[in-house]
C-alpha cells in the first residue's frame, strides 16, 4: 500500500495546482452528466473538485488510509462522492460507468506491463459502449533525463515539517526510477521524527501503451501533453491519453 504510513503529509504537499488542471481536463472532455470513477482517486481531491461542479464521480482507490482523507475532503466541502476500497488490477463487481479516470501515475505504481494491461482490460470491461478511458503516464524522458539526480527540499514556513524528495535511476529496469521519500516532523522536545518511503516508478514506450490500449479493446486513442493543450514532442515528460471504447 503506497501511501499508508504517510498519506497525509503526501495529501499537504502535493501541488494543488495539478487537480485543478486534471479536473479542467476531465471538464473539457466530458459530459457534464456522464457517471466517472475515478481510479486510483486517493484523496479524491480530483473527485471533489468534479463534484462541485455537478459531475456524477466515484472514488476508488486501494489504501484505506487515503480513502479515510477523501472522506475528510468530500464533508469539508459538502459534496456527494461514493468511495470504494478496491484493487484496480481487480474490479469485479463494479458498475459500468460512461467515464473512468486514472491520473498521478497511479499507472507507473505498476510492477510491469502485464499488469498495466490488466487494468486496461478491466477498465474496458466497466465501461459503457461509446465510454471513455483517461488517463496519464510519466513518458520515458522524465524516468530516464529528468528524475535520475533530481533532488527537492521543502521546509514549511514554521520550520516544524521539513520534506526531501531524491530520485535515482532503477538499474534493473527499463524506464524506472525509485523516489527516496522522507518527511521531518518536529516533536514537542525539539528533535525531529523521521518518516520515509521509497517509491517504484516505471514507464513504457508508446508503442506499449498504444498495443496494450487495443488490445482492451479501445479505439481512437489520441495522447497529447500539457493537459491537453500541446501535441507531444521527444522531450514531453507526461503523457494524456483519451481511449474510447
Amino acid at each position: 500500500m503506497i501511501y499508508s504510513t504517510f498519506a497525509k503529509y503526501y495529501d499537504e504537499l502535493f501541488d494543488e495546482q495539478m487537480y485543478v488542471d486534471w479536473a479542467k481536463f476531465v471538464k473539457k472532455n466530458v459530459n457534464q452528466d456522464a457517471k466517472i470513477l475515478d481510479l486510483a482517486g486517493g484523496a479524491g481531491r480530483l473527485a471533489v473538485l468534479l463534484a462541485k461542479d455537478k459531475y456524477d464521480v466515484t472514488v476508488a482507490d486501494l489504501s484505506e488510509e487515503m480513502l479515510s482523507l477523501a472522506d475528510q475532503h468530500i464533508n469539508d466541502e459538502q459534496v456527494e462522492v461514493p468511495l470504494i476500497q478496491a484493487n484496480m488490477l481487480e474490479m469485479d463487481g463494479f458498475d459500468n460507468y460512461d467515464v473512468i479516470t486514472c491520473f498521478a501515475d497511479s499507472l507507473c505504481y505498476l510492477s510491469d506491463i502485464k499488469q498495466v494491461e490488466q487494468v486496461f482490460t478491466q477498465a474496458s470491461n466497466h465501461l459503457n459502449d461509446g465510454g471513455k478511458f483517461i488517463f496519464d503516464v510519466i513518458s520515458p524522458y522524465q524516468t530516464d533525463e529528468v528524475y535520475p539526480g533530481y533532488m527537492y527540499n521543502f521546509e514549511n514556513e514554521n520550520s516544524s515539517r521539513f520534506f526531501m524528495w531524491a530520485s535515482f535511476e532503477d538499474e534493473d529496469k527499463p524506464h524506472a526510477v525509485i523516489h527516496d521519500l522522507s518527511f521531518f516532523n518536529e516533536k514537542d522536545d525539539g528533535t525531529y521524527e523521521r518518516v520515509s518511503e521509497m517509491h517504484h516508478e516505471r514507464t513504457y514506450e508508446m508503442d506499449q501503451y498504444l498495443d496494450a490500449l487495443g488490445q482492451a479493446g479501445f479505439k481512437n486513442i489520441s495522447v497529447s501533453a500539457e493537459f491537453g493543450k500541446q501535441e507531444i514532442s521527444d522531450t514531453t515528460t507526461r503523457w494524456f491519453f483519451i481511449c474510447e471504447k
